[in-house]
């Protein structure tokens, strides 16, 4: 428990540090964000902030990660897996941010192939579990261990790759990915200590403070944006500790309102297809608040505190579906 305090409270003063040249950095170079025409009228005054934070919380996340696992001794082969496929997202994310600056707009790399890189990535952390554990396919749903067999490969990168894709979405306001986000990973080294999952426990503290931390410069209004090198690093990580941890199906608890802003996306497009007609005012679901006169401040508090909730609430399932399987 102690070394769980230490990885939150270095990921935090790291990104902290961090945070102050890295932002001048971006104001002197001019690297700003540019906003989409369809967005809200409330967000042209953004156009210009900072983006592409995401490179100091990873970095945070990654020395604090590095030294805290020394300490406690569990700089393991798999604490390595999981920071090289938070690397490999961040470098992806990067690759997306940096087309927008240089193009000038808001369309960076296509959705196939965001995709592609989504999915190459995830199946760093799934082979490796495949070839260390002779229960990788085995899934626990509640109290029950079902097996999976060979469907869980496709099953762990769906994880991933989808973990990533929701909580990029959720990346479209002031503070409101870091905020759902610290919630979710300390819901996720809570869960990780509880299993045994040493590695996975201390990098989720990291990532929570590092978070934390991040809010100083992202809340409203936003010094920085932590763009797509953050969103789809972050989100990747949380499916990969997920998916190495062995609570797949409890993420869907915790990262609730991340699976909520995806199927807003789907039901919108689909309806939308099919019928002509929108569901909601605009998706991803935080816009539709925004547009029925719900404040950034509101929508990031209310949805902030409905994870912590969901987060509490898979805690205390998996605690009691853990006890029960031992």
């Amino acid at each position: 428990m102690i070394m769980i305090t230490v990885a939150f409270l270095l990921g935090l003063i790291l990104c902290l540090l961090f945070g102050v040249p890295y932002i001048d950095f971006l104001k002197k170079k001019m690297i700003g964000q540019y906003i989409k025409d369809c967005a809200p009228e409330a967000h042209a005054k953004k156009q210009g902030t900072p983006t592409t934070g995401g490179v100091f919380i990873v970095i945070a996340i990654i020395l604090a990660s590095i030294v805290t696992l020394m300490l406690a001794e569990h700089l393991t082969t798999e604490a390595f897996i999981v920071l090289i496929t938070l690397l490999f997202y961040a470098f992806a994310g990067f690759q997306d941010d940096y087309i927008k600056i240089k193009d000038k707009g808001n369309d960076g790399l296509t959705p196939r192939g965001k995709l592609f890189r989504q999915i190459a990535i995830a199946l760093l952390p799934t082979l490796y579990l495949m070839m260390t554990s002779d229960t990788a396919t085995i899934v626990n749903i509640g109290s029950y261990a079902v097996n999976f067999k060979w469907i869980y490969p496709i099953f762990a990168v769906f994880v991933i790759t989808g973990s990533s894709n929701a909580y990029n979405l959720t990346d479209g306001l002031d503070g409101l990915a870091a905020f759902t986000g610290l919630f979710a990973f300390i819901a996720c080294a809570i869960i990780s200590l509880v299993n045994g999952s040493v590695e996975e426990a201390i990098i989720s503290a990291t990532v929570a403070g590092s978070l934390l931390g991040f809010l100083r410069y992202n809340k409203p209004k936003a010094q920085v944006f932590m763009g797509d090198t953050g969103s789809l690093a972050i989100g990747g990580l949380l499916g990969t500790i997920a998916v190495l941890g062995k609570f797949e199906f409890f993420l869907i608890a915790i990262g609730f309102v991340f699976v909520m802003e995806t199927l807003s996306v789907i039901l919108q497009v689909t309806s939308f297809k099919l019928t002509g007609q929108r569901i909601f005012k605009m998706s991803p679901i935080h816009h539709h608040f925004e547009l029925n006169g719900w404040s950034e401040k509101k929508i990031v508090l209310v949805f902030g505190l409905f994870t912590a909730i969901m987060s509490v609430l898979a805690i205390f399932c998996y605690c009691v579906a853990y006890a029960g399987v031992k």
